[in-house]
C-alpha cells in the first residue's frame, strides 16, 4: 500500500500546484484526474475563449495540451515538472460544451518523460478529437539563491 500512499501525494502535489496557476484560474480549467497517471484537464467553452469563427482559440487549445502533458509527466517523474517541448497538431476545428485533454507519459527516465495527449471536443455524449499533441516533461529544479 505504499505505492497507494505516494499516488496520493503525488495526486495532492499535482491538485496544489495546479489550483496555483494564475493563468490556469483565469480561464477557469479543471484537473479532473490523475488516476494511474492518466491526467484529464477540462475547460467550459465560452465565448471569450473563441477566435472570430467561433471555434475555440488554437492558443486554449495549446494550453490544454501543454498542461495536460506537463502533470502527466509530473506524475510519472514523482513530483514537480515542466515542459521542455510540446507539439500540438490540430485536427478540426473545437466547438461543444467543453474540451478534455486526456495525457499520459510513454516513455520516462529519470530526469524526463515523454507524453502524448488528445484534447477532445465534448458535446452532450459526443466526443471529437480536435488536436494530438506529444511533448518532452522534466523535473523542476528549485533555483538557488544568489550568491552574495
Amino acid at each position: 500500500m505504499a505505492s497507494e500512499g505516494a499516488d496520493e501525494d503525488l495526486e495532492r502535489l499535482a491538485r496544489a500546484v495546479f489550483d496555483a496557476q494564475p493563468f490556469t484560474r483565469l480561464l477557469g480549467a479543471e484537473l479532473v484526474s490523475t488516476a494511474g497517471g492518466h491526467v484529464e484537464v477540462r475547460l467550459r467553452n465560452r465565448p471569450e475563449l473563441q477566435q472570430q469563427h467561433g471555434f475555440v482559440h488554437g492558443g486554449v487549445i495549446s494550453y490544454l495540451a501543454d498542461n495536460a502533458v506537463t502533470f502527466a509527466g509530473g506524475i510519472a517523474l514523482g513530483g514537480d515538472a515542466v515542459t521542455s517541448h510540446c507539439t500540438v497538431d490540430f485536427s478540426r476545428p473545437a466547438t461543444g460544451e467543453f474540451l478534455i485533454a486526456r495525457s499520459h507519459a510513454v516513455s520516462t527516465t529519470r530526469n524526463q518523460a515523454i507524453c502524448h495527449c488528445t484534447v477532445h471536443s465534448v458535446d452532450g455524449e459526443n466526443e471529437r478529437v480536435v488536436a494530438v499533441a506529444q511533448g518532452t516533461v522534466v523535473k523542476a529544479h528549485t533555483p538557488r539563491p544568489p550568491t552574495p
